[in-house]
């Protein structure tokens, strides 16, 4: 192991020495025009380039001011990307590759990426290794870095994040209850209970945060009502999640969500009412780059009511058995 870290040691060394200094450009070549008066042209050997760089300037701590940020009014607006070294500001992007403000040195992408058994992943087995090159007083610096997901160099619509954040928040269907329930048989013109369980996937609030270097959301989630759809052509729209109904309420109506049948279910199929309960779900983020925005979403589930009619019994005068009138039943 040690003599492995001695070698990768002694490659380093002599690559660093390599393009330690810029090469002179030959007699003969073509250059692109100047980009503007603070560029200089260089030639790196290690990287078989020649170009155009911007000219490096020191910054002394409180001899200037950083740009700053206005929050952005448009939630569809790019986030404004600022490269700097220091205090002083970068091309974000040349032939080096794409700058990062947070390793401070150009990105790119190693394409093919070196073997796993090589020592920049440092036993890692996800994330890629990046060829980073810094420039420090006229000579460059390049070394390779394993970086775990996104680097800061790729500019991300905070929206993007949003979807992020919401996909691990796993929001679920609403958990349905109503009374009469499953198996059982309401009466018309009886009261019908509906109520759902909060859960903080299926009512919430649920926060999420997602990020990428440079930018981060915070998404949070609340049911903002449930729609039951009746199966009878009406709609039930209920602000919370309703009360659970008990048999000390008796023959009541629900105080916050419920509903009453006019005509029994025995014409439909499985002789029962189809009930669908759509809950809407009200996300509001925000990111550190000043977005806000809100987003609907909904999720919705199903269940069946059975609903028949109080049916008289007949009493024969003379002491017969009682006699039920004779109707068409499921």
């Amino acid at each position: 192991m040690l003599k492995s870290a001695s070698r990768l040691a002694l490659t380093l060394a002599i690559a660093v020495a390599t393009i330690a200094q810029p090469l002179q450009a030959d007699a003969g070549e073509t250059r692109a025009p100047k980009p503007g008066p603070n560029y200089v042209w260089k030639c790196i050997k290690a990287l078989s380039i020649c170009d155009w760089f911007l000219q490096s300037t020191r910054h002394k701590p409180g001899s200037d001011k950083i740009p700053g940020k206005k929050p952005v009014k448009s939630t569809t607006k790019q986030p404004e990307r600022i490269c700097l070294q220091g205090g002083a500001a970068r091309t974000c992007t040349s032939n080096l590759g794409n700058w990062s403000n947070s390793r401070q040195c150009y990105l790119r992408r190693l394409q093919p990426q070196p073997p796993r058994s090589d020592p920049a992943w440092q036993g890692h087995t996800d994330g890629a290794i990046w060829n980073c090159v810094s420039e420090y007083d006229d000579h460059f610096v390049t070394k390779w870095v394993w970086i775990p997901g996104t680097p800061d160099t790729v500019v991300v619509d905070p929206v993007t994040l949003v979807y992020e954040a919401i996909a691990a928040m796993h929001l679920d269907a609403p958990l349905v209850s109503t009374a009469p329930g499953p198996g059982q048989i309401g009466l018309v013109n009886m009261p019908v209970w509906l109520w759902v369980t909060k859960t903080e996937n299926t009512w919430g609030p649920i926060v999420r945060r997602a990020s990428v270097p440079g930018l981060s959301v915070t998404a949070t989630a609340q049911v903002k009502a449930i729609n039951w759809s009746m199966g009878d052509g009406k709609t039930v729209r209920c602000e919370g999640p309703g009360t659970p109904y008990d048999k000390s309420m008796g023959v009541k109506g629900s105080p916050t969500c419920g509903h009453r049948y006019v005509k029994t279910s025995e014409k439909l199929a499985n002789c029962k009412y189809p009930v669908t309960a759509v809950a809407q779900w009200d996300i509001t983020w925000q990111s550190t780059l000043g977005d806000t925005g809100q987003i609907a979403m909904t999720q919705q589930a199903a269940t069946q009511l059975r609903i028949g009619q109080a049916v008289p019994v007949l009493v024969d005068p003379n002491g017969g058995e009682a006699v039920a009138p004779s109707t068409a039943t499921c």
